[in-house]
């Protein structure tokens, strides 16, 4: 967003930006639950899958998971580069880790294990964040569950949370990936923002970088949610799309008709 724009509205900064500290983020009570519930699954070295639509906020939910996750009980990875072949995958974690890579499969994997037997001694909680998980190579899905196996399948030290759209749901659910998907012992689903979520998502995020509250009508702001089904990421580009035509109408207060005109535009160039 250029400085004019900023300026016009008196805004320190960019509002619809992913540029956002993780204490700064803001989610409604209904993800608040569900950075709950994968708090107390990682307290308890449960694995868990996370899916939800692109845009819903999967990504915050696992940003806002960061920052409240202690960093003196927890070790957190997280992995987003999944489309790898099982020994590249856990080379990369080794890699992330701070682990020699061997040659082999079986090296990698043997180095992950005793690294996170090794956090167990330490009395630290490792978590293992896999992101876009859906697009795991199968042969990488069909490994995993090991990975969750120690001293005989009876101690439980490592908490996989695997996050991804909802495809990761229906691959999980194949039978040759029963061991992986019984071993998930939370199934969590992240849906879109309510039209009163979206309301206050729109003003926190103006207000925070100084501008006034109100510098969407509730009628912009009902249409925004409307065009987007509730989606952040389409909810940040279409305010950040009608603030800048405002500024091009001269006008200090978004209204549904300049929100209107940004969503006809889009039409018209898909």
């Amino acid at each position: 967003m250029s400085p004019e724009t900023l300026s016009v509205f008196g805004l320190s900064a960019e509002p619809f930006t992913k540029e956002i500290d993780d204490a700064d983020l803001w989610l409604p009570p209904s993800k608040q639950s569900l950075i709950d519930e994968l708090v107390e699954a990682a307290e308890a070295r449960k694995s868990v899958a996370l899916v939800g639509e692109p845009g819903v906020g999967k990504t915050c939910v696992l940003r806002a998971l960061r920052h409240a996750l202690p960093k003196e009980r927890f070790r957190l990875t997280y992995c987003h580069n999944v489309t790898l072949g099982r020994r590249d995958f856990y080379r990369q974690l080794c890699l992330v880790l701070g682990l020699p890579r061997g040659a082999t499969a079986g090296d990698v994997f043997w180095a992950i294990s005793t690294h996170v037997e090794q956090l167990a001694q330490d009395r630290l909680l490792p978590v293992l964040l896999v992101d876009e998980a859906h697009l795991l190579h199968q042969d990488t899905l069909d490994h995993l569950h090991i990975l969750l196996n120690y001293a005989w399948d009876s101690r439980a030290l490592l908490s996989l949370i695997l996050v991804g759209l909802p495809d990761l749901e229906e691959r999980l659910r194949l039978r040759r990936n029963r061991s992986l998907h019984s071993r998930l012992h939370h199934r969590l689903c992240i849906g879109p923002l309510t039209a009163e979520d979206t309301a206050d998502y729109v003003r926190i995020r103006v207000t925070r970088v100084g501008g006034s509250k109100e510098l969407f009508s509730p009628d912009a702001i009902a249409m925004v949610h409307e065009a987007t089904g509730g989606s952040l990421r389409d909810i940040d580009r279409v305010a950040t799309l009608a603030l800048r035509l405002a500024v091009r109408r001269k006008r200090k207060l978004v209204e549904r008709d300049l929100v209107a005109r940004v969503l006809q535009t889009e039409g018209d160039r898909s």
